[in-house]
């Protein structure tokens, strides 16, 4: 059924444009409007509820800031893509797995996987050196066909040469790793994130604009010894993700 097929009760004392909020976010969850979807214009939800378009304009206003609804302007407003909670930051866990664990479906595109010299920047943090070879995976991963981040991964290839093989369209880096034994399975990750604007490259493969805010994740794997095995550049857009910490005290 049409959002605006719908009625407010205005003989309750819930204010109205609670009401037409409550009833937007229904229909986005369940179904009704999917994700780019246009909804009905403030004239049309006035129209057709019989309220103000103040009203309409603060139940609108409420869902945009809270992340359900985007603008564009001159064009209307629009459903937005769901936030896919991100767990890593405080639970070592593969892609897909996290995503099978939230009854997502994960999928994986992969744009290069080759064999090339490590830069300064990169040798630095593996701990090799420069110009020696290093196994390099540029992914992205979809949630529900929906892209959500894209993973530049710098692997020391005299460490992880067996992993030239595989099918990472299929294969979790981290199972695979770990199949090496003791020594290639990653068991702890350092993390930094930071906010950076989206470039060209990031509105293509991401499906936004140039500008837009990307959380940028720089992780480098460590097995039990402290031994450096991955080295990890993921960019996730910010307004399809949301990450969980947890923080215990000392």
């Amino acid at each position: 059924m049409s959002l605006i097929h719908n009625k407010l009760n205005k003989s309750i004392p819930v204010p109205l444009y609670f009401q037409l909020k409550e009833l937007i976010m229904k229909e986005i969850k369940g179904g009704t409007y999917k994700s780019g979807d246009l909804i009905p214009t403030e004239n049309e939800l006035s129209e057709s509820f019989e309220i103000s378009r103040t009203t309409v304009r603060q139940a609108i206003t409420e869902l945009v800031q809270e992340g359900w609804l985007y603008r564009i302007k001159s064009k209307g407003t629009f459903v937005s893509y769901p936030k896919v909670g991100q767990g890593f930051t405080k639970k070592l866990e593969s892609f897909n797995d996290e995503m099978n664990r939230l009854g997502i479906t994960p999928s994986t595109e992969v744009f290069e996987f080759s064999v090339q010299e490590a830069s300064a920047e990169v040798a630095e943090v593996l701990e090799i050196e420069e110009k020696d070879k290093v196994l390099y995976l540029y992914r992205r991963r979809f949630a529900d066909k929906e892209p959500v981040v894209t993973i530049q991964t710098y692997l020391p290839f005299s460490r992880c040469s067996f992993l030239a093989d595989k099918d990472f369209t299929k294969e979790s880096l981290y199972h695979q790793l770990a199949l090496g034994g003791d020594a290639c399975r990653v068991l702890q990750v350092r993390r930094i994130v930071e906010a950076v604007e989206a470039t060209e490259e990031d509105a293509s493969n991401l499906k936004m604009k140039v500008g837009k805010p990307i959380q940028f994740f720089v992780s480098t794997g460590y097995n039990a010894l402290g031994v450096p095995l991955e080295y990890s550049l993921a960019r996730y857009p910010g307004d399809r993700s949301r990450f969980e910490i947890m923080v215990s005290p000392e």
